[in-house]
């Protein structure tokens, strides 16, 4: 995968970034680690600007969380707490949890989506339940756009310092990934096991 980000940015530059941000914010597979310190080694070379660099990152970073939060407001709350109800245990989950999370989420959700996208594979789930709370949109997208340009600037500007050795950042948050994943795997099994029919 390393090599066909190599490619595609060294082939489309700007463009090229846009595309696998937005796939990366869709499809939590492709990591944004390998991508952003590579158009910040490419910046660094000359080859593109750093600011264009981070600006092309940023907005697909934000286009591709579009659909996941669409996604959620179109699902609705009461869809899911209708699954909830009826698969509970393999959901994880109680009608009763959905709402709680809800108003959580009206009362702290800028600063959940902000801080979200700093985090693996969150910052893509993260959309959705702010989808589901029907967060206003603007609120989503100033918090998910600052919490991005943050992620993204510090990964390219890794990749600008590091030159040749930008790969070491994937490295480095690579155990960070496993450990967000793991802990995920983790609570869900747990909620499994303990689950109670309200």
């Amino acid at each position: 995968m390393a090599d066909w980000i190599v490619a595609t940015i060294s082939q489309y530059g700007y463009p090229g970034i846009f595309l696998l941000m937005l796939l990366e914010a869709v499809f939590p597979p492709i990591p944004s680690e390998l991508i952003a310190p590579f158009a910040g080694y490419a910046a660094a070379r000359g080859d593109l600007d750093p600011i264009g660099v981070l600006v092309s990152a940023s907005l697909g970073s934000v286009a591709g969380m579009v659909p996941w939060y669409l996604a959620g407001r179109l699902i609705g709350l009461e869809r899911v707490r209708h699954l909830a109800d009826r698969f509970g245990r393999w959901f994880a989950i109680l009608p009763q949890d959905i709402d709680r999370a809800a108003s959580w989420f009206g009362r702290f959700g800028a600063l959940v989506v902000l801080f979200g996208r700093l985090l693996p594979i969150i910052r893509t789930v993260i959309s959705v339940p702010a989808g589901l709370a029907r967060m206003p949109v603007l609120y989503f997208a100033g918090a998910s756009l600052a919490g991005i340009l943050i992620w993204n600037a510090a990964l390219i500007a890794a990749g600008y310092l590091l030159h040749e050795q930008y790969q070491l950042v994937g490295r480095f948050l690579e155990p960070l990934t496993i450990a967000v994943l793991a802990g995920m795997v983790l609570a869900y099994l747990w909620r499994i096991v303990t689950w109670r029919r309200s």
